[in-house]
């Protein structure tokens, strides 16, 4: 009664009006779903469902078989419960009727609202109890594993016990039984003994197996290969359950056990993961993280064996976003959002009242997961449910709609989820209209039909009724009640684009304006079609693709439905996958195979056909991989190891990347005992090292590796050999004690080296280390027995350490050597970065006594392989004469390249004769060098060998890339740039692109190519006030580099005034330049075609012209002049000055072998360059040089050799102070060179400059060259290595002076030379005339006497803020300044050769008279050039 009166309040309420409010939503929802069951074969089963919510009295609970309603009402044995569960009395299963089997789900539905659905579940019935195999009776060693399997299927595990003469057996951590019914026995001793069964129980009558009998022997026995009984197999398990992978081996030793999961050891610290009965990896509660690939390693002292598995954890579907609840109107579009996660990624589907949604014009599923109704009607009203599902599970959540009439305002939640075409129907609330609404809106046109798109336009309504009217446009598919709504952007606008139609396709509108009051009349209805698509063909249907060999595709397609006429040809595009550039080729036909394409590759495909119009549509991205093939490549860098009398360890990297063709499947070995060609043993694995055992002591072997795939197996490299050792080395105790132990202390760091035990016949299989701040048991770190060095990292700042070092074997650990450290303060100054390398093979002294070292190994050579790769090969003299490696002896290979000069050499380790070093850089010289380690005697690094990889294409783009306008020309630009940062080659050239579309495909951009030793180009004739858009690409022998990114430029807007006036004919005045008439020199009307910008050229280049010549016969009579003058005042030298003057006219060519004949240098004067050229030819050494740290431009001429030999005391001091030679700024000159002055003493009229000593480091204005020395006392010339551009001075006849002298000209140069610093010699360009030349003084120390003679005055090369220096490079451009390099003194056992006599030396104020006059000398130079 009461149920009948709820069914009667709820008819009654959807019966009721509402008028202008909107219905409530009506909370319907499963609080109980339905879950997998495993049921019993005639036994009951309920599967659960509960309806909740407020009308959960009244709601319908209907059941599902496989998508099919059941009958209940006619079932016997299934019925429905009060609740909405569904129970099966008695479950019905055979092998060929399995009624009850499948998949179920629950429905609740309301009368006139809709119904929902709940989650699926299956129901799966254990079948009939039996074995399909029996187990065997089995022995094992005590101490180790065994299996005994129970055969049973996966239905029934969970049924499944074992027995032991008769006694259930209990399952602890050492015998496990596994989910499919098989027991381990671990640990196995004599209890464990006796006969077992497994039973199946709980599925009707006991079912159990045939007993069968486990023997355990006697532990001690012979050695028993290692065998695995039962290993870990790929499967897939849900996030929370436990998973058990078995890992069970047999052998003898009893080998250990160990985990990895993706190359890394299992953490057992976590509590979920445990290791049971002996082998068997169990991981509770599992999580996403714990999946990966699971690897289980045996191993005794014999051998190893190694399987694994993959384990997948699934993740049952989640919702990020849950279905919302939605009012809306009728022509409105909306949108139900739904968001799920989970993996493998689940599937959505979406249903409507319990019936799938299918997706059409009007339902689709956007943004991946969310369903979107256009133009909704009264009809689509209902529950809509997001239903999700993946391998470990479903779910759903659902949602109502509920279509409100068009006087009713909806509620503001239901904003968010309308499309932007229908957001503007919500109101704020229900009202009550004040007025009237307006009239139907008039005249409604298409003003434009086009093929996708309608535009339409109307006039205001008849009546209006208020003000801001707004339109609403209604459309649909002729002849279709569903109606789509379009609204206005803006109050008052009357026209509106229906975009998204299809073509030539008839469609119906109507328009509605509304007020403040609400909707007003619809407009007549207007019948439009769309315009038919024509001129371009269609996409090409049916693109299908197939590979047919490992390098070619053949593909097929149909002609398109809608050609447009004659299809032309059709364009194949294609690319790699992972590439962004796409190539294209024409085709005929329907069908083309494609060759020379890459093996196992995935290639993308499209289709686009061409009319007489152009291109059609394109097709979508077809993806095919060609076949895979076998490699192409042998296993690279392939080792071998001696482990003992009986094994040795081989080891691999993979072919290159580009060389698999294919999934690698395995990799055969072949070996063969030395002499024995025919007979060779194979051995295949997946791993990329195997320990070949059972081999004989002392025998020599060679193997080769290849590597397979499913097309068969690739080449194998050459054989490599390998011997056993004669005896094992000794285990039967520890190790001895490490040899020596040296640290080195950082700041945060300890540097550890070491050298083995002396006694090298005991095997030491690692090393300890252990550490700590006063105690070295705080932290241990254990290293390889080849391992020589250690950085020990992380430690505290001024701390004092102590560290022990151990070799260890199987048997133990050996016996310690301690050393103690302490670090260094964080004050100290830190190293460099530490070569650990070099600081192992370089280390400290120590007391004990080093081995004897190895010979180094020669013939060392580098072959080039790829662009990437080297191969280094070398003898070994140390070895027999057939270089067969017998010992434990391995290589070390270092390499490095010089660019940059401080990069670090590289090492690897090897154990045969050839190594192959890859990852370098392309077209890059690298140098090899090799060492050969035997125990702990080493040998010194071998001669280096040298080879450069090959080119490879540019891996990077140009950069760097910038564009400027050229002056005075604005429709010419210049583009810049910098060669690629990555090379791989020389680049023989720049590809430039430019366009003035950025998003233009790269074939629709013009093309400059540019040489490869251009870095700048000019393009002309561009548009003005156009952005252009530039891209560079580098190219070398091998092909192109990538694009660089574009650069933008924009031309300017007009030309100047002078540029425009040239285009027009004439020359105007401006920017200062005379008026040219139309009809003068060089006009269009005398030479017709020729425009006024090149009568300018012209002009221009004759007024150069005259110029020029006019300069050089100004240079010519001034170098004429010059030398007449210096003749005459040469004459005129003062018998005073004869002997250390006049002289140097005849002692200029004298014999080498009069080494006393000194005098100055004749000196060129160059105004441009500024150079100082000796005129004298004589080869005499004890010459001054001027030197500038400037280096030489190798394309300028030099005037002599540069002669490398430097005098004894100077390269011992290795420094030579300079002299910065200050200059005026003047204009730049043309280079003009005078005639050699044949001496510095010419006309007295000159006066005598007095300069005080400056304090050191200052710099005058001028420069002096005297020496610091009293009036009294000359000072002589000092003795200098010739050089290029050098001054060449000579004093005459010089006599030994004093020891004291000596020991004070020492004692002064050095305190004051700063050391190792050997400036270069250069050519020196300055770009302004010589106004003075003179030497600064320096004052003598206060411990020497004055009368001491200083051989040379150390300047600083640095300039004086105020002091303007002459600068070198080209013309126009900032320059540094010029330094001149005063020579050191020589030592007292060349001074009988090098220094002069006082008598002979020249006197300071005749060096001041000569300075000045050359000051004079090149003033009237520079009159003569401006002029």
């Amino acid at each position: 009664m009461a149920e009948r009166h709820a069914r009667l309040l709820l008819f009654l309420s959807i019966l009721t009006p509402q008028c202008s409010a909107a219905r409530a939503f009506t909370p319907l929802r499963f609080s109980v779903e339905p879950t997998d069951t495993l049921a019993v074969r005639g036994l009951p089963a309920v599967l659960n469902c509960s309806v909740a919510g407020g009308e959960a009295a009244v709601a319908r609970v209907e059941w599902r078989k496989d998508g099919t309603f059941l009958n209940l009402a006619a079932d016997e044995r299934r019925r429905l419960l009060p609740g909405g569960s569904l129970f099966i009395g008695a479950v019905v299963h055979s092998k060929h009727n399995r009624p009850d089997e499948g998949v179920y789900q629950c429905t609740a539905t309301l009368d006139s609202l809709g119904s929902i659905s709940s989650r699926t579940a299956r129901l799966t019935v254990a079948g009939v109890p039996r074995f399909s195999g029996q187990p065997e009776a089995v022995s094992v060693h005590a101490g180790g594993s065994e299996v005994l399997n129970c055969e049973v299927s996966a239905e029934l595990g969970p049924f499944a016990h074992w027995e032991r003469a008769g006694v259930a057996v209990e399952m602890d951590g050492r015998l496990v039984q596994l989910p499919n019914g098989a027991l381990v026995i671990s640990e196995a001793s004599s209890a464990d003994a006796g006969p077992y069964r497994c039973v199946i129980e709980g599925l009707g009558p006991l079912k159990a197996s045939e007993d069968v009998q486990l023997h355990v022997l006697p532990g001690a026995g012979l050695e028993e290969r290692l065998e695995v009984l039962l290993g870990p197999v790929s499967l897939a398990k849900p996030v929370g359950e436990t998973v058990l992978l078995p890992c069970v081996v047999k052998g003898s030793p009893v080998p250990t056990i160990g985990w990895m999961r993706n190359a890394k050891a299992v953490d057992q610290s976590d509590e979920r993961i445990s290791v049971i009965g002996g082998g068997v990896l169990r991981i509770a509660n599992l999580t996403s993280e714990d999946s990966g690939t699971y690897s289980c390693r045996a191993d005794n002292s014999n051998e190893s064996v190694e399987t694994q598995a993959k384990l997948t954890v699934l993740v049952p579907p989640q919702f990020l976003k849950k279905p919302s609840n939605i009012y809306a109107h009728e022509a409105m579009d909306i949108i139900f959002e739904c968001n799920v996660t989970g993996f493998p990624a689940p599937t959505v589907k979406w249903v409507k009242n319990g019936d799938a949604v299918i997706p059409s014009d009007y339902f689709k599923i956007v943004n991946q997961h969310d369903l979107q109704v256009l133009g909704l009607v009264k009809s689509d009203e209902g529950f809509y449910q997001c239903m999700a599902e993946n391998e470990a599970g479903n779910i759903q959540a659902g949602a109502q709609l509920i279509i409100l009439e068009q006087d009713v305002a909806l509620p503001t939640s239901a904003v968010p989820s309308l499309t932007s075409a229908t957001t503007d129907h919500v109101a704020s609330g229900p009202g009550e209209r004040p007025g009237p609404a307006p009239t139907a809106p008039r005249d409604l046109v298409a003003s434009l039909v086009s093929t996708r798109f309608i535009k339409l336009t109307w006039r205001l309504p008849a009546e209006l009724h208020g003000e801001n009217l707004t339109y609403s446009v209604f459309h649909s598919l002729h002849g279709s009640s569903r109606e789509r709504v379009e609204n206005t952007t803006a109050p008052g606008e009357m026209q509106v684009t229906i975009q998204n139609l299809m073509p030539d396709t008839k469609y119906t509108f109507r328009v509605v304006a509304s007020n403040r009051n609400g909707l007003g009349e619809s407009s007549p209805p207007l019948t439009v079609a769309t315009q038919p698509e024509v001129q371009v063909p269609g996409p090409a249907p049916n693109l299908q693709a197939a590979s047919i060999t490992s390098t070619s595709v053949t593909l097929t397609w149909e002609r398109p439905l809608t050609g447009n006429g004659e299809i032309h040809t059709y364009k194949l595009y294609y690319s790699e996958k992972g590439q962004d550039t796409e190539q294209d080729l024409d085709v005929a036909g329907l069908s083309y195979t494609m060759t020379g394409l890459k093996k196992f590759t995935e290639y993308s495909f499209r289709m686009v056909a061409y009319n007489k119009h152009g291109p059609g549509v394109s097709t979508e991205d077809l993806l095919i991989q060609t076949l895979s093939d076998v490699p192409s490549a042998a296993p690279q860098n392939v080792s071998l190891e001696v482990q003992n009398s009986k094994s040795i360890m081989i080891r691999w990297q993979p072919p290159p990347p580009g060389t698999l063709n294919g999934e690698l499947t395995a990799y055969k070995i072949r070996y063969r005992k030395s002499g024995r060609r025919g007979e060779a043993a194979e051995v295949m694995t997946t791993q990329l090292s195997q320990l070949i055992d059972g081999l004989d002591s002392g025998a020599e072997y060679s193997f080769r590796l290849s590597a397979s795939t499913t097309n068969g197996t690739g080449p194998a490299t050459e054989w490599l050999t390998a011997e056993t050792f004669e005896s094992d080395l000794d285990e039967s105790q520890v190790p001895g004690m490490p040899s020596s132990l040296h640290v080195r202390p950082l700041v945060n760091s300890i540097v550890v080296s070491w050298t083995p035990p002396e006694n090298q016949y005991i095997v030491v299989r690692g090393y300890s280390i252990a550490y700590g701040i006063g105690s070295p048991h705080a932290q241990t770190i254990k290293v390889d027995y080849k391992q020589r060095y250690y950085s020990i990292d992380n430690l505290d700042p001024s701390s004092h350490y102590v560290i022990t070092l151990k070799a260890f074997n199987n048997m133990g650990e050996g016996i310690p050597v301690y050393e103690s450290a302490i670090t260094r303060s964080q004050s100290d100054p830190i190293d460099p970065e530490i070569d650990l390398f070099e600081l192992f093979h370089h280390p400290p002294h120590t007391p004990a006594p080093d081995p004897s070292p190895m010979l180094p190994p020669v013939g060392v050579q580098a072959s080039v392989v790829s662009h990437d790769a080297i191969k280094v090969s070398w003898a070994d003299n140390s070895l027999p004469k057939n270089q067969k490696i017998t010992d434990s002896r391995y290589y070390t290979i270092r390499w490095k390249t010089n660019i940059p000069a401080n990069t670090k050499y590289k090492v690897a380790n090897a154990t045969t004769l050839t190594h192959t070093v890859a990852n370098l850089k392309a077209n890059t010289l690298y140098e090899f060098s090799v060492m050969v380690t035997k125990g702990r005697r080493t040998s010194t690094w071998s001669m280096t060998a040298h080879g450069t990889t090959f080119e490879t294409l540019p891996t990077s783009a140009p950069k760097d890339v910038t564009v400027v306008s050229k002056e005075g020309r604005p429709r010419t630009i210049n583009i810049n740039w910098q060669p690629p940062s990555e090379a791989n080659g020389k680049i023989t050239g720049y590809i430039i692109y430019y366009s003035t579309d950025v998003n233009a495909e790269v074939h629709d951009w013009v093309v400059e190519p540019v040489m490869g030793n251009r870095l700048t180009h000019q393009i002309q004739e561009l548009t003005l006030d156009t952005t252009y858009y530039f891209k560079i690409q580098a190219r070398n022998s091998k092909g192109m580099g990538p694009l660089s990114d574009t650069v933008q430029f924009r031309t300017p807007k007009a030309e100047p005034l002078d540029k425009m006036s040239s285009d027009q004919g004439f020359q105007g005045k401006a920017g200062g330049r005379s008026t040219l008439p139309d009809h003068g020199f060089g006009s269009s009307l005398d030479k017709p075609g020729i425009t006024g910008s090149h009568e300018n050229h012209i002009l221009v280049i004759v007024i150069i012209v005259s110029v020029g010549v006019f300069t050089i016969v100004a240079v010519v009579v001034g170098a004429v002049l010059c030398t007449r003058r210096s003749n005459s005042q040469q004459k005129k030298c003062s018998p005073l000055r004869k002997r250390a003057a006049c002289k140097s006219t005849n002692g200029s060519h004298k014999s080498k072998s009069t080494s006393k004949d000194l005098k100055p240098p004749d000196l060129w004067i160059h105004h441009e360059r500024v150079e100082m050229k000796p005129i004298d030819k004589s080869p005499e050494p004890n010459l001054v040089m001027t030197e500038t740290p400037i280096p030489r431009n190798t394309q300028e001429p030099s005037g002599h050799e540069v002669e490398e030999s430097v005098s004894t005391l100077a390269g011992r001091r290795g420094v030579r102070p300079k002299i910065m030679m200050p200059f005026d700024p003047q204009p730049p000159q043309p280079v003009i060179s005078a005639h050699p002055i044949h001496s510095l003493d010419h006309l007295h009229h000159h006066h005598h400059h007095h300069y005080h000593p400056p304090p050191r480091g200052y710099l005058h204005h001028q420069i002096s060259l005297r020496a610091p020395a009293t009036p009294s006392t000359p000072v002589p010339y000092v003795d200098r290595a010739p050089s290029s551009e050098s001054v060449r001075t000579q004093p005459p006849a010089p006599q030994p002076p004093s020891a004291a002298e000596l020991q004070q000209s020492e004692a002064v140069i050095k305190e004051e030379d700063p050391p190792s610093y050997k400036p270069p010699s250069a050519h020196v360009h300055p770009s302004h005339p010589m106004k003075s030349f003179a030497v600064p003084t320096v004052s003598v120390s206060a411990h020497n006497p004055p009368s001491s003679a200083l051989p040379c005055t150390p300047l600083l090369a640095q300039p004086v803020p105020g002091v303007k220096t002459a600068s070198i490079g080209t013309l126009g451009r900032a320059r540094a300044p010029v330094a001149v390099t005063v020579p050191s003194a020589p030592d007292s056992a060349e001074t009988s050769k090098m220094l002069p006599t006082k008598e002979t030396a020249y006197e300071t104020d005749e060096l001041s008279e000569e300075m000045a006059h050359l000051e004079g000398l090149m003033k009237d130079l520079n009159a003569i050039t401006t002029a």
